[in-house]
């Protein structure tokens, strides 16, 4: 004899009702259930059943209270094929046997065996739809009886003297109720599950296959729990009251829907696993579509748009009327990809870029591509208009019109992760640059158009001054360099030490007879302390500071060209420029006080904040020394001989793109950093 052997999946919500051993199923049954599945191809679409044997079970569970919509069921199955006569025989075959008081388990196989060609979803359908007939004819004859003829005549005939006694019956047909609902729960469920894409959820391959026991086991108990119901009314209909009410169990039936509820519990959480790994697959054969179409030539741009935005093929224009995609046909277009935390200030500055192409001969256009996460769809509809009212360029006319797989591609190859970039697509659809937004706002609308090439041959023709960075932001550096004036720029937020340090070097600027103008450049990430900062020092006239758009420009521009040189897998330890900007990152990242002086001969020369002030501190040991040598060299001369017992310096880059430069050198020391990951939420 066979051991019982439970088909107890992994939760443990299911586990519980397949202990009992009356309900478990021995090897020998189950090998009996499978091999009784003979399947000839043959597709049946039994929803608009199920459909129908719902209405029917539910209508007569409720006492006839819930409403049928009038509609024509008889042509929606009239297209299922062979659905009646299968039906009819199931019909048939619970009669003779239940009338008869055939073994349940016999009954159930004759059933299985019967509709061996059936898919497993159509076999419960099917017999639930049969067991709904005989159910259904059951409750019109007593719930008719006192009010017509016919019904009357045929209850004489059956001899339905049950119905006297139905306020005994209530607690059989509240638990039935229930069985019923569960089955049919169950039902829908093995109807998803066996209704899945064999493309894409082979039924030999996890999770489906992992779940096939699991489905044999739940068809078998809903036909055996309909033979054994449909028993039960038959008894009701021909058999006496004393022995009906011996013979039936209101628990017996509360107990088996609670079982199938479990049961529907574990296929729900299959069915999730399997539609999850569904999308998964259907995901990645659209993304390896989108990738084949834009790394394939075009003839223009416009399959490429097509298949970012999918069906929608609508934009805003700059004038938020809504026009079809064909206008930015054959131009160049950049692609703006941002969350929805874009600040204003990166906006407004692009904004002056885009606006002044047309004056600069330069045909492009920019659309804007939010990319929105699914926990915050809510909400994003609101943020989204407010956004594209201050924007001036195109923008997509619904919030997630983006295809899944084309956000898949942004992220994974195009490197998007938080920070704005923006994508420049040639006339043809093909790719220049996957992140333009270092060039447009270093250079503006001379590095259209926009592409790698043109980023690297813009850094060759130039050399690092500190007025690459500020002289766009500083109204007076060229007045101040053309009087020879020494330069200080630097930030930080500890008020003790600017008032410290600008105190002490405009005291070395005086006893060396000098020109010095000082810039406070305020703080990165820190706009409300820097703002602060800024009303003092200006209050105190300690130095000048920018307004806080100059200070959010300074930090970009140092960051712009900072991940411009990382996209060009240069190193702080090879190229110059990085040098210089990865030192003065460094040293706000690791929130300390800097400085950097310079003049307009190119000279210069920067330093943290501690050594800086003690250098201005300790002039007497340099003075005589600078004015050998001039200020800028005295005092690199001294920093570099100051010893630091300890210092920690930290660089943090950008996590777009995951491009990291494999070597970056301390700025303190020299030395190669060790890299960390850190992940950060500044909100102030």
């Amino acid at each position: 004899m066979a051991r019982p052997t439970p088909v107890s999946p992994s939760s443990e919500t299911y586990q519980q009702p397949m202990r009992d051993e009356h309900w478990m199923l021995d090897d020998d049954k189950i090998e009996q259930i499978r091999s009784s599945h003979v399947s000839d191809g043959h597709v049946v679409d039994v929803k608009p059943i199920l459909q129908i044997t719902g209405k029917v079970l539910l209508h007569t569970m409720n006492g006839g209270s819930e409403h049928i919509d009038a509609f024509d069921d008889q042509t929606i199955l009239s297209a299922v094929d062979g659905a009646h006569d299968a039906v009819n025989k199931i019909c048939s075959e619970l009669s003779s046997r239940c009338s008869g008081g055939e073994d349940a388990h016999a009954t159930t196989m004759a059933i299985f065996n019967m509709l061996s060609s059936y898919s497993w979803g159509a076999k419960v359908v099917l017999t639930l739809a049969a067991f709904a007939v005989k159910f259904g004819e059951f409750w019109l004859i007593s719930q008719l009886c006192t009010s017509n003829s016919l019904a009357k005549s045929m209850a004489l005939l059956k001899r339905p003297d049950i119905l006297e006694n139905s306020p005994t019956l209530k607690p059989y047909f509240d638990a039935l109720s229930k069985l019923i609902n569960a089955m049919i729960d169950v039902t829908e469920c093995i109807v998803e599950l066996t209704e899945l894409p064999s493309k894409y959820i082979p039924i030999d391959e996890p999770p489906l296959s992992t779940t096939m026991a699991h489905i044999y086991f739940a068809t078998y108990r809903i036909i055996w729990s309909v033979v054994a119901c449909a028993r039960q009314i038959t008894g009701l209909v021909g058999i006496r009251h004393e022995f009906i009410t011996r013979t039936l169990d209101a628990l017996d039936l509360s107990s088996l829907a609670h079982k199938f509820r479990s049961i529907h519990e574990y296929l729900q959480f299959q069915l999730r696993l399997c539609n999850e790994h569904m999308n998964e697959k259907m995901l990645m054969e659209a993304f390896e579509d989108f990738k084949r179409t834009i790394e394939t030539p075009q003839v223009d741009n416009l399959k490429i748009l097509q298949n970012i935005f999918g069906k929608e093929e609508n934009l805003f224009n700059p004038d938020k009327t809504k026009v079809s995609i064909n206008v930015l046909r054959r131009k160049h277009v950049l692609l703006l990809i941002s969350a929805l935390d874009i600040s204003q200030e990166e906006i407004r500055v692009l904004e002056v870029v885009y606006k002044e192409r047309v004056s600069s001969g330069r045909n492009y256009e920019i659309i804007w591509l939010p990319i929105v996460d699914k926990t915050a769809w809510n909400d994003g509809c609101q943020k989204i208009s407010s956004l594209q009212s201050i924007m001036s360029w195109y923008t997509v006319s619904h919030q997630f019109s983006i295809k899944p797989a084309v956000i898949k591609y942004i992220r994974e190859v195009w490197g998007f992760v938080k920070k704005p970039i923006a994508v420049t697509l040639n006339p043809q659809g093909k790719v220049l640059c996957p992140n333009a937004l270092n060039m447009m706002w270093m250079w503006g609308n001379s590095a259209f158009p926009f592409s790698s090439e043109k980023e690297e041959s813009i850094w060759q023709a130039r050399a690092w001054t500190f007025e690459l960075l500020v002289g766009r932001l500083e109204p007076n550096l060229s007045s101040w360099v053309s009087q020879e004036k020494v330069v200080c720029f630097y930030g930080g937020v500890k008020m003790e030490w600017i008032e410290s340090f600008t105190t002490a070097a405009k005291g070395v600027a005086k006893a060396l007879d000098i020109g010095l103008e000082m810039v406070y450049v305020g703080k990165q990430n820190a706009r409300e302390r820097a703002k602060k900062v800024t009303g003092l020092i200006i209050e105190k006239q300690l130095s000048h500071a920018w307004q806080y758009d100059n200070v959010w420009c300074f930090w970009n521009l140092l960051e712009n060209m900072l991940n411009s040189k990382v996209h060009q897998r240069k190193t702080n330890a090879t190229d110059g420029i990085m040098q210089e900007v990865a030192t003065m990152l460094g040293y706000d990242d690791s929130k300390n006080e800097w400085a950097v002086f310079f003049t307009g001969s190119g000279e210069m020369v920067s330093a943290n904040g501690e050594k800086v002030l003690s250098c201005m501190k300790s002039f007497d040991q340099w003075g005589k020394l600078s004015k050998h040598m001039g200020f800028i060299p005295a005092l690199r001369k001294h920093l570099e001989g100051i010893m630091e017992d300890h210092h920690c310096t930290r660089l943090l880059l950008p996590g777009n793109g995951g491009r990291i430069p494999e070597r970056v050198q301390c700025a303190e020391c020299g030395r190669a950093m060790e890299m960390y990951f850190l992940y950060r939420c500044c909100v102030e």
